[in-house]
């Protein structure tokens, strides 16, 4: 009698209960709580630093793949990850000056992209979508893109994983390699949890790292960016043994605030050779310019997650303020966005957002605060 006497109140207060749960759900970030980042499985699988990985390329055909390389094409392969096999895995060769390099060497030996679910979506590797693999042909260390990425997690960036590994292909040696994250969905939910922001790939040189950008990529396009090397250097790339440019020499825009004074400046179409910045455009130098979306393509044709005219509004006013220098942290992400410099400075890191070709970043925004990810 007495559970009778008393049901409509636990009901009631069951029913209380659960519309409180569900206020903070929706309401959690308003209230103050933060969205957790998801453990996904591969972060202690196949990056674990401790040892060399190994993975097994198996596909029919592979001649032929690699003779049809620098179309960027993808072409269905098993991938045998530390003896665990995974069929019908999409295969590409990647890379920018990567790619042409590989080329001219007359080498086989490209970078390549693994896309676990780009014929089945519900597949992935413990939870990962996307992997890179790096040849890393043009450091004889092995160890420059390794040490940065690991510099970058340890500061408390937001990082891709990475590991080395060794890669067969049908059972023949191809080489060691460097394992890194893709920077797409698994990356997202792994440092933002299933509430994450907005990824862009700003990039205005056609050769920025994604499907495709670096098909039209031709290394005399190089000698282009002479101008813009520290007096007493050529090219883009010092020579081995050379000591690398001091921060006052490098070009910036607007998140790093710097320029060189000889920055020579070009005649022609907006942004182009500006002071403060390298070859590009003032939308990948994250520089305001009005409140048209279409001012703002490299950056919005690049976005990696979709986009509403939400998004674009809330990005074209974190980048206004972030122009008007007041009230910064509204629009970026300081502490983050200064633990990212500190890093990318440190290593001198002349292929992103402060070299010569304003490219290799990514750029994430969440609730109109901006910040940086680093990428190759």
């Amino acid at each position: 009698m007495s559970t009778h006497k008393y049901i409509d109140r636990i009901c009631l207060a069951a029913a209380l209960l659960s519309l409180l749960v569900a206020l903070l759900f929706v309401n959690g970030e308003a209230l103050g709580l933060q969205p957790a980042s998801r453990v996904q499985g591969y972060e202690t699988r196949l990056f674990d630093t401790a040892r060399v990985h190994t993975i097994d390329i198996v596909m029919d055909g592979w001649d032929d793949f690699i003779e049809t390389c620098e179309n960027e094409e993808y072409a269905a392969c098993a991938a045998v990850i530390d003896g665990e096999a995974y069929k019908n895995v999409g295969i590409r060769a990647k890379g920018n000056t990567s790619l042409s390099t590989v080329s001219a060497m007359d080498s086989s030996r490209y970078s390549f992209k693994l896309e676990f679910d780009h014929y089945d979506s519900g597949k992935t590797y413990y939870g990962l979508d996307k992997l890179c693999l790096n040849n890393i042909i043009q450091d004889n260390t092995y160890m420059k893109d390794y040490l940065t990425y690991r510099m970058m997690g340890e500061f408390g960036v937001s990082a891709p994983l990475c590991s080395f590994v060794f890669i067969t292909v049908n059972g023949e040696e191809w080489g060691l390699y460097l394992a890194v994250e893709g920077v797409e969905e698994s990356f997202l939910q792994r440092n933002y949890g299933s509430q994450y922001g907005m990824l862009y790939k700003p990039d205005s040189m056609s050769f920025g790292g994604g499907r495709g950008n670096g098909r039209d990529f031709d290394m005399e396009d190089l000698s282009q960016l002479e101008q813009f090397a520290p007096p007493g250097r050529s090219g883009v790339f010092s020579q081995q043994g050379e000591e690398p440019p001091a921060m006052d020499e490098m070009p910036g825009g607007a998140m790093q605030g710097r320029q060189r004074p000889d920055m020579p400046v070009q005649e022609g179409g907006k942004g182009e050779g500006a002071p403060g910045g390298g070859m590009g455009s003032d939308d990948v130098k994250l520089k305001y310019s009005d409140d048209d979306p279409d001012s703002y393509s490299n950056i919005f044709s690049s976005a990696k997650t979709d986009v509403t005219e939400a998004d674009q509004a809330r990005l074209i006013q974190a980048l206004k303020t972030l122009g008007e220098g007041t009230d910064i942290e509204r629009a970026v992400d300081v502490d983050h966005v200064l633990r990212y410099f500190v890093v990318h400075n440190f290593v001198v890191n002349g292929d992103s957002y402060t070299g010569s070709m304003v490219h290799n970043y990514y750029l994430y925004e969440a609730d109109g605060q901006l910040s940086m990810i680093p990428w190759d």
